[in-house]
């Protein structure tokens, strides 16, 4: 996939122009118009189970769809720690059991959230070409986001799951910070903060309270 910004698509044509569009330009390097990236990955249901040294279940789930050329560590790691486990559309038993349900889910919603933020795409058929072949980095596992992003990116948008409130962002109708009403609206998709305290109990208590909310 290569990135290039509507001024160096057009390039020497333009030059001295003001009024380029904005926005990123993609270009198609591992799929097709009209192809669904995840359609094209062979996939076979799998089982991730996994136990304490003394054999004990920790988490089990049997049948998960998984692409064939995965590693079972890496199945593991998706289906305990990257699935959403319940709570699908109000559903408190119903979580996603497909690598293409987790892929899915944060390629679309990263591509959402450039449109609604605005001026991230340079068109429509540039923000499908950007969620495809996103997609296809993904579920290929040519490359991974950080936990914080497999954890809460889109469980709001795609599933309706609110959380507790109490985080903060940006509010760009009202170019102020507001506390968020639920943790998943606006998700923390990041994962080192610095953090400081100072030498007293109260401060040490207020660290951990905000570590515990972070990590």
């Amino acid at each position: 996939m290569e990135i290039r910004t509507v001024g160096e698509v057009t390039g020497e044509a333009n030059k001295g122009q003001a009024d380029v569009a904005d926005g990123l330009r993609f270009e198609r390097r591992n799929t097709r118009i009209g192809a669904d990236p995840l359609d094209g990955v062979e996939y076979e249901l799998r089982d991730s189970v996994i136990t304490n040294p003394d054999g004990s279940v920790v988490f089990e789930l049997r049948g998960a769809e998984i692409p064939k050329n995965w590693s079972q560590l890496a199945t593991d790691i998706a289906v305990s720690k990257y699935f959403r486990k319940a709570g699908i559309h109000g559903d408190a038993k119903k979580g996603e059991t497909s690598a293409r349900q987790l892929v899915y889910r944060i390629a679309h919603s990263v591509r959402e959230a450039g449109e609604q933020q605005g001026g991230y795409f340079a068109s429509r058929e540039d923000a499908d070409t950007f969620e495809d072949e996103l997609a296809y980095l993904l579920i290929t596992q040519r490359a991974a986001f950080n936990s914080p992003v497999w954890f809460n990116l889109g469980l709001y948008q795609r599933y309706g799951i609110e959380g507790q409130g109490g985080n903060w962002t940006f509010d760009q109708e009202r170019d102020e910070l507001i506390e968020t009403r639920n943790a998943y609206e606006n998700p923390q998709c990041s994962a080192c903060f610095i953090q400081s305290v100072d030498d007293d109990l109260m401060s040490i208590y207020d660290l951990l309270k905000t570590e515990a909310r972070l990590f």
